[in-house]
């Protein structure tokens, strides 16, 4: 006998110590299901209706223009569906944010955490495929901000400095 959890789908705690849960729609918008747009139905399709070639499943909703990836071999969404402005922002977030991990400064999950405290947010919601036009852009001015700092570090530690100084907007 299956007991249904009274605690909503994508309940967590958050760094203050509260729980955050998000309602039925909110879920489905986050496992791809809806788009955040139109709150319309999405397709589940091969990626080959976006790129020409298959990458994959995606789910996609033609009127808004908005999609997103799966992980491999699942349905499981990736993050939500993103237009054209949230998939440039979402590049953007990931071009400076994922340069902090892949240099080796911490493991990327110790940076996610970094992050999910700078944006007062659950760990477990601090995604950025789970993120917003506005959240993306604080992503970046955060990883810019950190990249700044570590390249200041360099500096006063006499280390070669490779690492460019970036103009936050």
């Amino acid at each position: 006998m299956m007991i249904e959890s009274s605690q909503p789908p994508f309940c967590q705690t958050d760094v203050s110590g509260s729980t955050v849960s998000l309602d039925e729609t909110q879920t489905a918008i986050m496992q791809g299901k809806i788009c955040p747009y139109c709150k319309g139905k999405t397709e589940y399709v091969d990626s080959a209706c976006i790129y020409g070639k298959s990458y994959g499943m995606i789910y996609l909703c033609k009127p808004c223009d908005a999609y997103c990836g799966v992980h491999k071999g699942t349905d499981n969404a990736l993050g939500r569906l993103a237009n054209k402005e949230l998939r440039h922002w979402k590049k953007e977030a990931h071009k400076y944010f994922d340069v902090i991990w892949k240099e080796g400064h911490e493991k990327r999950g110790e940076v996610y955490k970094h992050l999910a405290n700078h944006l007062k947010l659950p760990v477990e919601y601090c995604h950025i495929g789970m993120f917003s036009v506005k959240t993306c852009q604080e992503v970046v001015d955060w990883s810019m901000m950190i990249l700044n700092d570590l390249r200041r570090l360099d500096m006063d530690f006499d280390v070669d400095v490779k690492r460019p100084h970036y103009e936050r907007p």
